[in-house]
């Protein structure tokens, strides 16, 4: 005879986890290996500590800011726009025997670097600060974004032509490339030449070929005027300024920290083009529902591919579109693409928080963002939050998965037995409540929960208690 007591061994629930998103059906497909870097290219930990070189002066004053003017503190301010205060500048120089000046540059490489993140008028710690001492992937990640902010990092001459200026930037990459190629240093001369033919390859893609007759001489300098000998000189200081290459005696060498780093630009940009799954041309909501089926790996493989044919902000929109749609698997795919996103999405992934069924995603993709584990970010849930995301990922199983994936559900729900759990799904008011509940009785193999859990669809359906 079957016990009708709520406290049956059967109506429990195991110990709560962390919530996750229904495992995807795994299929067989050839996999791109991972690719390895080149030959003599030092491990990622020596790697890492070059990045802490390079970063350490703007480390130590994104510490010092960390602790000396963190709200409440006394003489606590900003210069607006995450910039320093004339005031705090002078106090860290004071502090840590630097000038005002050299305080203000190591704050700009902070922020290039992702070591200080502005946020309207304000700055604050970013992730990478948090995690510099103990992860060597968030240091690199950092002297990446670094060195990609080269031209800023290290402004232009302020006597030549901006249009000229932006093409050599635009040109660097296959410099750059041919640097990492050849493995030693290069003369400048031939550098030079390699610049000249790309910039006359971006003027021609751009249909600004000379024609005749000749318009007449004006004051202003023409583009085609302007000599790329000096911007070849900026650039390639700029870049030796960021830690990338050596630059001196008429030849230029990437150091082995700028030769991985081009390296993966080139393996990301062979991502982009290769598509493993063939979505990169598709929306975001076909290209996450073409990446249900695959493992997660593969699918991360995918999102990169998809995310680098596109901008970011233009791709994070996407994704956060696709999530607000009615399919809960596509609204849990999206956030796990927006965590590839990773820094950039964080502004657009705030402004959702508001949206109930968005909220839960957007807590625990920003609780993962500020550096908590991903087992314990669920700990940033209320208790209706973490019950809405039950629902939801219930949902998604239900339409997608199969019926023991729902079953084997139940043991993710953060209520000890069906009875708390039933009342608490039935509070929150999912709109999918009625069908989980259905979908989970038709699917569970033991007759008492499932005739509990008819019971609570039907009281959900006609309003009862």
């Amino acid at each position: 005879m079957t016990s009708r007591n709520p406290r049956d061994s059967r109506l429990r629930l195991v110990s709560p986890r962390t919530l996750a998103a229904a495992p995807r059906a795994a299929v067989t497909q050839r996999r791109r290996p991972a690719p390895r870097p080149p030959e003599g290219t030092p491990p990622p930990a020596e790697l890492a500590r070059m990045a802490r070189a390079v970063l350490a002066d703007a480390a130590r004053v994104a510490h010092w800011a960390d602790t000396a003017l963190r709200p409440g503190r006394e003489g606590a301010s900003s210069g607006g726009k995450g910039t320093l205060s004339a005031a705090a500048a002078e106090r860290a120089a004071a502090e840590l025997g630097l000038t005002p000046d050299q305080v203000h540059h190591d704050w700009d490489t902070a922020r290039l670097a992702g070591l200080v993140e502005v946020h309207g008028d304000s700055a604050r710690p970013g992730w990478r600060l948090r995690a510099w001492h103990r992860d060597d992937s968030a240091v690199l990640r950092g002297w990446v974004a670094f060195f990609d902010a080269w031209s800023i990092a290290h402004p232009e001459p302020e006597d030549r032509e901006p249009a000229a200026v932006a093409e050599v930037v635009s040109a660097m990459p296959q410099v750059l490339s041919f640097l990492q190629l050849s493995a030693g240093p290069v003369p400048v001369e031939q550098l030079l030449d390699l610049l000249e033919q790309r910039v006359t390859e971006l003027r021609t893609e751009r249909c600004e070929v000379a024609y005749v007759p000749q318009p007449e001489p004006s004051a202003e300098p023409s583009t085609e005027d302007t000599p790329l000998a000096p911007l070849l000189d900026w650039s390639l200081n700029a870049i030796a300024s960021v830690g990338a290459l050596t630059y001196g005696a008429g030849q230029a060498t990437l150091t082995p920290l700028g030769s991985w780093a081009v390296w993966v630009k080139l393996e990301q940009i062979c991502v982009a083009a290769q598509s493993p799954a063939g979505n990169i041309e598709v929306s975001a909501e076909d290209m996450l529902r073409g990446c249900a089926q695959l493992r997660p790996n593969a699918a991360r493989a995918e999102y990169r591919a998809w995310l680098a044919a596109r901008t970011v902000g233009a791709a994070v929109t996407q994704l956060i579109d696709a999530a607000r749609g009615e399919d809960a698997l596509i609204r849990g795919l999206a956030f796990e693409a927006l965590r590839v996103v990773g820094a950039p999405a964080e502004p657009d992934v705030r402004t959702v928080v508001e949206e109930t069924p968005l909220r839960p995603y957007a807590l625990l993709w920003l609780a993962e963002h500020d550096g908590a584990d991903p087992e314990d970010a669920h700990e940033v849930l209320t208790r209706e939050e973490a019950t809405w995301l039950w629902v939801d990922t219930a949902a998604a199983v239900a339409d997608h998965g199969e019926a023991p994936l729902l079953v084997r559900h139940l043991e993710s729900a953060v209520q000890a037995t069906v009875p708390a759990l039933l009342d608490e799904v039935r509070a929150v008011g999912h709109p999918r409540t009625v069908q989980v509940l259905v979908a989970l009785a038709a699917a569970h193999p033991d007759p008492a929960l499932a005739k509990a859990v008819r019971r609570a669809a039907f009281q959900v359906h006609t309003g009862g208690s």
